[in-house]
């Protein structure tokens, strides 16, 4: 039977380093696979750890992801965070039916036929990219996240929803602060003028949409509002936010912490270059490894559940931690060695059941055109600071994980 370990021997989650947590995931991995646990904000939780319970319990429908429905029952629960309540009815945050309705208005967009429909353009967006980057010189210091790893997938994401090329880059500006961490008053402050231009954002995009028309999926559910699939005003903003911020900040972070995975084990990355079919398994290992969404999103039980001998009472925040869970040597061999040979790999990090991700294809296309060009076209990178001095910042270290910063030194590009 696991045994529920106190506060004082798990620490306060907040402690934790985000820039190397895995100890800490096997730590707590090695008393059970369930705890309970104070958030450094002071909140109570259940955390979930082992792979076999987080598997369970992602796709278990006596966990509630209805935010405003936690939050009107008084029970005590993590804060909804900026933007607010008013953006809490999304696909991520309501159960069904709400929850099927949503996902099948928005499903058509990430649709296996569309996203393939999409390669072309990705890979000219890469191409573009990796030309600005060439342009500075085979030996120039030039910074991975905002120069590519940001502006892919957030380009992609834009043309997908429509969002103007005249309104992007004010548009990322603003996604990048509201995704800063919020530790201080100045951090908050800056992160709150960013929801609040996110949110004007937004309200415009709809505006326009409703105004013009056009081949894009925010008009296609701006029209939906009126049809027998009813999308009302909160929930097509709230599926709007939602569809960006995973659309492109997951990605963003598959590509910056991959690059580092690759350049920290030279034997990998060796290994990918002579045999460009290790690009798919690569992108897999990544997402295993050093998981861009590192915990699963909100979830609290509506009735008690019990598991792995522990009982989480009714009313309980459930954070189930799908890196511990893919770092658990009970089901991945070696689970601390980045491999991109491994075979076993059916990790959590797009999540799992009703709940898994939408943009999984889409990410997974990114990931794999991206990886093979990058080395096809500057095998010789390499990092332009100690390893040690990079850091995961970017996000709340809670649900969201990435740099915001990744010096590199590319090397002569093999097309010139």
């Amino acid at each position: 039977m696991a045994r529920v370990s106190t506060t004082d021997e798990l620490r306060s989650w907040g402690s934790f380093d985000r820039d190397n947590p895995f100890p800490l995931f096997a730590e707590v991995r090695e008393q059970g696979p369930v705890h309970a646990v104070t958030l450094a904000d002071g909140h109570s939780a259940w955390l979930v750890v082992g792979y076999d319970e987080a598997k369970v319990l992602l796709n278990d429908t006596r966990l509630s992801k209805d935010m405003q429905a936690a939050f009107a029952s008084g029970g005590e629960v993590l804060a909804e965070g900026l933007p607010g309540k008013a953006f809490a009815r999304h696909m991520l945050a309501v159960d069904p039916p709400d929850h099927t309705r949503l996902r099948r208005l928005v499903a058509s967009a990430f649709s296996l036929r569309r996203v393939e429909g999409l390669e072309p353009r990705i890979r000219e967006i890469i191409g573009q990219l990796l030309d600005a980057l060439a342009a500075e010189g085979p030996e120039a210091t030039v910074d991975f996240v905002p120069r590519f790893a940001f502006p892919l997938p957030f380009t992609v994401i834009c043309e997908l929803l429509g969002v103007p090329e005249e309104d992007r880059r004010p548009f990322g500006d603003a996604l990048i602060a509201l995704l800063s961490p919020t530790d201080t008053p100045e951090q908050y402050a800056k992160a709150k003028a960013g929801s609040d231009a996110v949110v004007a954002h937004l309200e415009k995009l709809v505006v326009t949409k409703e105004r013009e028309p056009a081949d894009d999926l925010v008009t296609d559910l701006v029209q939906a509002r009126d049809g027998d699939e009813h999308l009302d005003h909160g929930e097509l903003l709230s599926t709007l936010l939602q569809l960006i911020i995973a659309g492109h900040d997951t990605t963003t972070s598959l590509l910056g912490n991959g690059v580092v995975a690759l350049l920290r084990n030279p034997e990998q990355l060796a290994l990918v270059k002579q045999d460009p079919a290790l690009v798919a398994p690569l992108v897999e290992e990544v997402m295993r490894f050093d998981a861009p969404v590192p915990h699963s999103t909100f979830r609290y039980a509506a009735q008690d559940v019990t598991i792995a001998g522990v009982t989480i009472p009714k009313g309980g925040q459930v954070i189930i931690s799908l890196a511990a869970a893919n770092h658990d040597a009970a089901h991945f061999h070696d689970a601390e060695t980045f491999d991109v040979t491994r075979h076993d790999d059916r990790h959590l990090a797009f999540g799992h059941g009703i709940h898994f991700c939408l943009g999984a294809p889409l990410a997974r296309l990114e990931g794999n055109i991206a990886f093979t060009t990058l080395l096809q076209r500057f095998p010789d990178l390499r990092l332009a600071v100690p390893s040690e001095d990079l850091h995961w910042g970017h996000g709340d270290g809670l649900v969201l994980r990435g740099l915001d910063s990744l010096p590199l030194v590319l090397g002569r590009d093999r097309r010139s």
